[in-house]
């Protein structure tokens, strides 16, 4: 009897030592559950709230961000509207559509000078760069 018991203690160590050579965790990722063009517009926002408006950047001095992200039209979007007038026409909206990362620029702004920063401002927070400024 007292060979099979050594026996069975020596396999469950065995059995221990190599789970624990195991690499890697056993854990599916859990998915979020959130489009592909939410998570772009969520990171695009965060960065432009961060350097926009938060920053009190002078040259969003007189715009304020409306922030629809929770849009069950599949299309999550943010826009910046008159600081003075939150009811206002937009005067600039950046969004996704359905479960594309590409994100959209328009609206009046985009033809004034400010527009060229705006462009290289969302494709570099889109690309996974949360910096409020191009690098030098």
């Amino acid at each position: 009897m007292r060979l099979t018991t050594g026996r069975l203690a020596l396999l469950a160590v065995t059995g221990l030592a190599l789970a624990s050579c195991q690499s890697g965790s056993k854990t599916t990722p859990v998915p979020s559950g959130k489009s592909a063009s939410l998570l772009a517009m969520e990171q695009v926002a965060i960065a432009a709230h961060k350097c926009w408006i938060a920053s009190k950047d002078q040259a969003f001095k007189a715009y304020q961000m409306a922030n629809e992200l929770n849009s069950y039209s599949g299309t999550p979007r943010f826009l910046l509207v008159p600081a003075k007038h939150y009811g206002g026409k937009p005067l600039l909206v950046v969004q996704a559509q359905g479960n594309s990362s590409k994100v959209d620029v328009f609206g009046p702004l985009m033809a004034e000078p400010l527009g060229a920063r705006i462009s290289a401002d969302i494709v570099r927070w889109q690309g996974g760069n949360p910096s409020c400024a191009t690098a030098a």
